[in-house]
């Protein structure tokens, strides 16, 4: 445990005390979100990045010691385990040292050396690698002389055989593999060529700009190798990893080489002959894979930031919701959602072409926005939003009426999901989408999370990264948004739930399995009575749970139950009830929290509940704001230079972001046109469904690219 200890305070330079404490939380199944916000005391207030960085390491850990056992237990059954071996092996810190020391004991299929070694060659091998004399040329073939036999019939063949052998033993050394490891680090380019058969095929054009390319591996952006990687998967391109390959045997030669004679040829030529069929395959290959878990979690910290920018949008609250999914020729799917976002009503209207049914159209949205009292209009985003939202526009409602624009982005996967069909087993695809694009705008988090999150579509090559990691990372975004917004245990769905501390999806089940059976909860008290939901479970979960207009009112606070006591005695001593206590925060400030510490409780979880009491159940997300697009730019054909335009960010990658200017076509915002100073991080710039003003730059309608620059990063 100690080595575990330290490998993560090295990896992390955290307190080792910090960290100590919350591995031991770790290890009772507490996790990230509980721990950061019940735990500040154990952790030394450790954050959510903090911790989520000590599991990482943890696991590294794990998995390096898993790998350490498994070559032990190998190289005992090879029965070459030394005593030295041993403890390198011990002593390592990373898995390409583990791989390095156990290479020349790893087993692989037949090779040349083993051949050669069979035809006993390895003595003549030896003798060439021990230049502990000058060997000339006559006496090397009167050497090679005395092993040509079997298999070998010629002095040439001989030599042969031994130069595999000693390229074997060059491969297999560490010192020779970490020079080449750093000559690839610091000089390796990445280069590619197009498949000249594929050049003009239409798929191939996306990748137009690695035709002929060329960089360094160590400075090559994310999104630009995953580009390329895709491209060659999809086979318009080839790559390849280029250093200068003299230079690299030169070094190699300098390491092993000691005499310039006959012998000294043979093992130059096993130095080039490593170097080109096992070391610079092998090692190019690594460098590679390690660029590419690079490029990955790059890409993947891009696609979690935007996940949680788009998880905490604003949410218009509990409000009666008219929500289209708008079309030409197959007409405008309406529904009608009341506050909770129960659908009570769905049907379809045709105001485009080819029916243009303008007036039939308005004269239902009128009467439905009167018979269900609907106080806002939620639009989708796709095919005739601009159409729908200016024929919505034009209707004159007797009472004003909010009208937003929402992304669809996985409405459609939402709708064909197990998920949907249990919600609305007696309703077609087309009424579950807009059913999702209304709910989206009463709470964007609630709904969101029954979608999985790669299919949002608010990163960059989502497909291509570590799978896995990339699934990890969402999921963990996921949880700390739902955790950090609390979840109201009355109303939330089971996937909601399943992302609340300590629950997960059977659990969230039984809660709605509960809820159904005996109504609604009056209490988190009462949590406790939902099947399998035991003491560990309540514990990581209730300070994330929501009770509104239960029987306690702490019970609709972020405050934990474990924390009521302290709070009932905050409101015994100022002599008044909780329910009077909270809200006033001239009577809070007043509070003296040393007085109220103990060996469980310190200061830094008293000013949160403080904090909490000041404004309980405050929502952390900005309220939702209406937004007009220029109603003269209706293609991309429109745009013009130098224009200014409002816009909405839609997507943010590591070289810019994406605005949607209302046209079908995304505008980006290259990295070098947000701010005038160098920017290292666009997500300190912008943020998704951030509304801006913005400069177009450039329009390429060919290509369908438009180049924008921020103008503004608010709009009035």
């Amino acid at each position: 445990m100690n080595n575990l200890f330290r490998y993560i305070t090295s990896q992390t330079q955290l307190p080792q005390k910090s960290v100590e404490n919350t591995v031991k939380l770790l290890n009772e199944d507490c996790t990230i979100p509980f721990i950061s916000r019940y735990r500040k005391e154990l952790t030394g207030n450790l954050d959510e990045v903090q911790i989520g960085d000590i599991v990482k390491f943890k696991e590294q850990f794990e998995a390096l010691e898993k790998r350490k056992v498994a070559i032990l237990k190998s190289l005992q059954e090879q029965e070459v385990l030394t005593a030295e071996l041993q403890k390198k092996i011990e002593e390592a810190t990373d898995l390409i040292v583990l791989e390095d020391l156990y290479l020349p004991y790893k087993k692989k299929r037949k090779t040349k050396a083993d051949t050669a070694r069979e035809n006993g060659l390895e003595p003549l091998a030896k003798i060439l690698m021990a230049q502990t004399r000058s060997i000339s040329s006559s006496d090397i073939a009167a050497l090679a002389s005395k092993y040509i036999k079997g298999e070998v019939n010629s002095e040439e063949g001989a030599l042969e055989g031994a130069r595999h052998i000693i390229a074997e033993w060059i491969n297999e050394r560490t010192d020779i593999r970490n020079m080449l490891r750093n000559q690839l680090e610091r000089f390796a380019a990445i280069s590619t060529k197009v498949v000249k058969k594929l050049e003009d095929d239409e798929k191939a054009q996306k990748f137009r700009d690695y035709f002929d390319w060329n960089e360094a591996l160590n400075r090559i952006p994310s999104h630009r190798l995953l580009a390329i990687l895709r491209a060659t998967s999809e086979g318009f391109i080839r790559q390849k990893i280029e250093i200068d390959d003299e230079k690299a045997i030169s070094k190699i030669e300098d390491r092993v080489v000691k005499l310039n004679d006959a012998a000294s040829k043979q093992i130059k030529l096993a130095i080039e002959d490593s170097y080109k069929r096992l070391l610079f395959p092998a090692l190019s290959n690594e460098a590679l894979s390690a660029a590419k878990e690079k490029a990955d979690e790059t890409a993947i910290n891009v696609f979690a930031k935007n996940l949680k920018q788009l998880l905490l949008g604003s949410p218009l609250g509990e409000k009666r919701i008219l929500a289209i999914d708008p079309g030409f020729r197959t007409g405008c799917k309406v529904v009608c959602l009341d506050a909770q976002g129960g659908l009570q009503h769905n049907e379809t209207i045709y105001p485009h072409a080819p029916k243009n049914d303008t007036t039939g159209a308005i004269k239902k949205i009128s009467s439905l926005a009167d018979a269900y009292k609907i106080e806002a209009i939620a639009i989708g985003n796709g095919t005739a939003s601009r159409e729908t939202e200016q024929f919505i526009k034009r209707i004159h409602f007797k009472n004003p009426m909010q009208v937003f624009v929402v992304s669809e982005a996985g409405a459609s996967i939402y709708s064909a999901s197990k998920i949907a069909r249990d919600e609305f087993p007696n309703y077609d695809v087309t009424v579950r989408g807009a059913v999702s694009i209304g709910r989206r705008l009463q709470d964007p988090l609630a709904e969101l999370v029954k979608i999985d999150a790669k299919s949002i579509g608010v990163g960059q090559y989502q497909h291509d990264v570590d799978q896995t990691k990339l699934k990890s990372s969402l999921d963990t975004s996921v949880e700390l948004c739902v955790n950090a917004v609390g979840v109201n245990i009355n109303t939330a769905s089971v996937p909601l739930l399943s992302y609340v501390s300590g629950i997960g999806p059977k659990l969230a089940e039984n809660v709605v399995n509960y809820r159904e059976e005996n109504g609604a909860f009056s209490s988190r008290e009462e949590v406790k009575k939902v099947p399998r939901l035991g003491g560990k479970a309540f514990e990581q979960a209730a300070g994330f749970l929501r009770i509104k207009n239960g029987e306690n009112p702490l019970d609709d606070s972020s405050v934990h139950p474990e924390s009521y006591s302290v709070v009932s005695k905050m409101a015994k001593d100022e002599g008044v009830k909780i329910s009077e206590l909270i809200g006033n925060k001239a009577l809070l400030q007043k509070i003296d929290l040393e007085k109220y510490t103990s060996e469980k409780i310190g200061l830094p979880t008293l000013q949160d509940i403080l904090k909490e009491l000041e404004k309980p159940g405050l929502d952390i997300r900005e309220e939702a704001k209406v937004f007009t697009f220029n109603q003269n730019i209706k293609t991309i054909k429109d745009l013009q230079e130098g224009q200014l335009l409002p816009g909405i960010v839609n997507n943010i990658t590591n070289f810019g972001c994406f605005v949607d200017i209302g046209i079908k076509e995304s505008g980006l915002i290259h990295v070098s046109n947000l701010a005038e100073a160098y920017v290292s991080d666009v997500s300190e710039h912008v943020h998704l469904h951030q509304q801006i003003i913005v400069k177009v730059l450039d329009v390429d309608v060919e290509r369908k690219r438009i180049q924008l620059k921020l103008q503004k990063k608010e709009i009035a």
